[in-house]
């Protein structure tokens, strides 16, 4: 339901033009005068406004003028007689939407009106759209690589010193590396080190969609495209002109899609779902996979002539095991980034602690070491985070292996000594509940929110341990 201002000074006309838009199921208010519509189109949201031309005192031209320079996305449209048409057209001139001449009929006024309506529709959404890529371009314009891509191993050196000499250009580029390893931030920064940095930056992950809905993201979808489509939706393609469109998992794309995004990086053109005008773009393609893409092409699942397209400039990620040197740097960046979201100020780790996040192997990457130091924070007591704050998974893997005919027994809890691994991880689930238990003063929701489960899953442990 929209919202609807009707200026008129003549109450018959006033009322009627009232009477139809709210059989449309849209709120109306009403004013007799230019002044007071005024006045309702300051204090209220409106979506459109409905104003009479010739009036006492503030006139529609003067309506308008006051309306617009309130809100310049306002949509306002002119009733007129057939005498002053000149003057309507002047004030389209001056951004009205529309204008009908007396006498009109209620099937008119509706028409003009729904039109109205999508009209502001759409200025509402652009003006959101350009908003987040305002806000998007402050959040990355404002960082540089250097201070968000944190390592000063030697494969972080060399990423680093790729991105810098390739983002200036307007090549594709193919990001590829486990999961975890940042690889859309590798994308942000060489949006940000380009000449395109002022424009969007869309990402879209591909493996988050099916395939029908995929196409209409990728490509946008013209009104009646399929069941659903009520409206033209524009595509990320088109919302990244003059910008970087960042498609991630783009080995999980369906080969027909295949076809289309290859014709789009080869002429930079296509079509809506559903429509046949060829929308041509400026746009930068930016592709991630975790994916091994060659081998993909060799088992058929992969577009050979789409991979090299991809592969203009491929930059690899390393995984975190392979530069743990950079560990104590990206915790350290880590502990200031998570301050304000933890509420703590922690400003050290014990020597012990950090070496066994050093030994650990890191299979979910730099994603997993930012969710253990997030969790580390929520249990730190005071301003250090010690190896009793760490995950007890993580303190298990880190330990250093056995060597040969040393004795098998596990000591990782106090009397746990030739006990099986199962009940002493049960052991150590019931160690961690008791201790978020306690910190969260015995409050069952903030014991869960802590520990990262659902209440109901709390409640489960919390019977099976006999903890209460």
């Amino acid at each position: 339901m929209a919202a609807v201002l009707v200026i008129d000074d003549n109450d018959t006309i006033r009322d009627g033009v009232a009477a139809v838009v709210q059989r449309l199921g849209h709120k109306v208010y009403t004013a007799a005068d230019g002044r007071r519509g005024v006045e309702q189109f300051a204090a209220r949201h409106i979506d459109f406004t409905i104003t009479d031309l010739k009036m006492e005192g503030l006139d529609g031209i003067g309506v308008l003028k006051e309306v617009l320079a309130r809100d310049q996305q306002a949509v306002v449209m002119v009733i007129t007689a057939y005498g002053t048409v000149e003057t309507a057209v002047e004030a389209m001139k001056l951004g009205a939407f529309d204008f009908i001449t007396k006498p009109f009929t209620p099937d008119v006024l509706r028409a003009k009106t729904e039109q109205a309506l999508e009209v502001a529709r759409l200025r509402r959404q652009q003006a959101r759209l350009e908003q987040e890529n305002r806000l998007l371009r402050d959040q990355v314009l404002g960082q540089s690589p250097e201070q968000e891509m944190v390592g000063r191993s030697p494969p972080m050196q060399q990423v680093l010193a790729t991105i810098r000499k390739v983002a200036p250009s307007d090549s594709t580029v193919l990001i590829s590396g486990a999961s975890g390893t940042g690889k859309e931030l590798v994308a942000r920064a060489l949006h940000s080190l380009s000449r395109r940095a002022r424009g969007p930056f869309i990402p879209v992950n591909c493996a988050a969609l099916a395939e029908t809905l995929l196409e209409s993201e990728l490509f946008g979808h013209e009104k009646g495209a399929f069941t659903g489509a009520g409206r033209r939706k524009l595509g990320r393609f088109e919302l990244a002109d003059g910008g970087t469109i960042f498609l991630d998992e783009v080995s999980e794309i369906p080969p027909p899609l295949q076809v289309k995004l290859l014709r789009v990086l080869q002429e930079r053109e296509f079509e809506r779902v559903g429509g046949e005008q060829t929308i041509s773009v400026d746009t930068r393609v930016i592709a991630a996979t975790n994916q091994d893409l060659q081998a993909r092409v060799a088992a058929g699942r992969f577009r050979q002539d789409l991979f090299y397209r991809l592969h203009i400039v491929p930059i690899q990620l390393p995984p975190l095991r392979e530069r743990r040197q950079d560990i104590p740097l990206l915790v350290e960046h880590f502990l200031g980034k998570l301050a304000r979201r933890t509420g703590k100020n922690i400003t050290a780790v014990e020597p012990a602690a950090l070496q066994m996040l050093q030994d650990y192997p890191w299979p979910g990457n730099v994603r997993e070491l930012e969710n253990v130091v997030e969790q580390a924070m929520v249990f730190a007591e005071g301003d250090t985070i010690r190896t009793g704050d760490l995950p007890s998974a993580l303190c298990q893997r880190a330990a250093p292996e056995q060597a040969p005919g040393a004795d098998p027994g596990l000591s990782v809890l106090p009397g746990s000594e030739g006990l099986p691994l199962p009940q002493i991880l049960e052991q150590l689930e019931r160690r961690l509940i008791l201790q978020a238990y306690q910190k969260a003063n015995r409050v069952k929701t903030e014991t869960a929110r802590l520990l990262g489960i659902k209440p109901s899953a709390l409640y489960y442990k919390l019977e099976k341990y006999e903890i209460d």
